[in-house]
């Protein structure tokens, strides 16, 4: 299937269905002797786990991942690292009534108008469990740059209309994992936890903003013009099921500024090009300058509620619709790993890419 391979040197392609035996990928490019932590990737995944706890899902899944090849002794190979995860705890039975019907703002119509055919179970392929695959992946890839001392930390910034305040120099991934919705600081719990509450009392759903920032990658890192560090970003979390958008930097508030206040002037300390303020985002030319590497995510409110809906069914009738089984309040927690490992992607990919730059 087009479009299930990412990646141009450090690549992943991933496979299976939402209520399908399994999901899986295979990692190509990974080099040699790089040591795996086989409970570092169990942990990430863990992460992006369901029934977490208010506002996740009750679907519970073990999602233990099993290696099939390229790893000997705890150390990769450089040959294809294949992969799988099972899926126990399918309940199809709950989406026979979705079997002629398009659910809205699902993937249901439009992959339907692309093939003709549609796995209605789950949404199948469009499933934001097949993010299963990107997080193994993506944990690989963390391995990878963990040699580099780069850091990648995600965390939930605003869920609907709450703004979780941060000082972004002392979050820490032990504060927002001890946090039940994965915010830097546990200032607006409370205000959280009832909307949460009143949202899913409603039968309905929220969205909101991840904030990411990557920390000691060096400057020199995208390639220009059409594979620019921040285009790549952008690329791998718009793939992220939900996602609706992606700003880098001080992103859409830097256009009403005067360039004046938003030059990221520089200066020399110990021979050492340092920036006085990261307006940019720490990318610059499309190539990384150094600074930290920020940027924001927007998830929409998740499709599936319980509210009375218009749709049109396969027969061509317009009806009225309740979506039934068990769907998260919002997906913003359990993407945080996911943001990571796409970022990671990305970085893994972009480094092989710098080694090849100039002799």
């Amino acid at each position: 299937m087009p479009g299930s391979t990412f990646g141009k040197l450090f690549q992943l392609h991933t496979f299976g269905e939402s209520h399908g035996s399994a999901i899986g990928g295979i990692i190509d490019g990974c080099p040699a002797g790089l040591e795996i932590d086989f409970e570092f990737i169990q942990h990430e995944l863990n992460r992006r786990k369901t029934n977490q706890g208010l506002w996740s899902s009750p679907r519970v899944e073990p999602d233990e991942v099993k290696f099939l090849s390229g790893i000997f002794e705890n150390k990769t190979l450089g040959t294809p690292i294949a992969f799988i995860v099972e899926n126990k705890n399918q309940r199809s039975e709950d989406y026979e009534h979705l079997k002629y019907v398009f659910r809205p703002s699902h993937a249901d119509y439009t992959y339907y108008a692309k093939y003709g055919i549609r796995d209605y179970r789950g949404g199948g392929r469009s499933s934001a469990r097949e993010t299963i695959a990107r997080v193994v992946g993506g944990a690989i890839a963390k391995l990878l740059l963990k040699t580099l001392d780069i850091q990648i930390l995600a965390f939930v910034s605003k869920i609907k209309h709450i703004h979780i305040p941060y000082v972004l120099d002392k979050i820490s991934s032990d504060a927002i994992e001890q946090n039940p919705f994965r915010c830097p600081s546990d200032e607006k719990n409370d205000e959280i936890r009832y909307l949460v509450e009143q949202a899913k009392n409603d039968g309905d759903t929220i969205g909101g903003i991840i904030t990411c920032v990557i920390r000691n990658v060096p400057a020199g890192w995208g390639e220009p013009v059409f594979d620019k560090l921040n285009a790549l970003l952008a690329h791998a979390m718009m793939s992220i099921n939900a996602v609706k958008g992606f700003e880098i930097g001080d992103g859409f508030a830097i256009s009403e500024k005067f360039g004046s206040e938003v030059n990221d002037e520089m200066f020399l300390e110990n021979n050492q090009v340092k920036f006085k303020s990261n307006h940019s985002g720490g990318i610059q030319g499309g190539i990384s300058n150094g600074n930290d590497i920020i940027f924001n995510v927007a998830f929409k409110p998740i499709a599936s509620i319980k509210k009375e809906q218009s749709t049109v069914n396969l027969e061509s009738e317009n009806i009225k619709i309740k979506i039934e089984g068990r769907h998260d309040v919002m997906v913003l927690p359990r993407a945080v790993p996911i943001v990571e490992s796409m970022t990671a992607l990305v970085l893994a990919d972009v480094y092989l890419m710098s080694k090849i730059n100039r002799l």
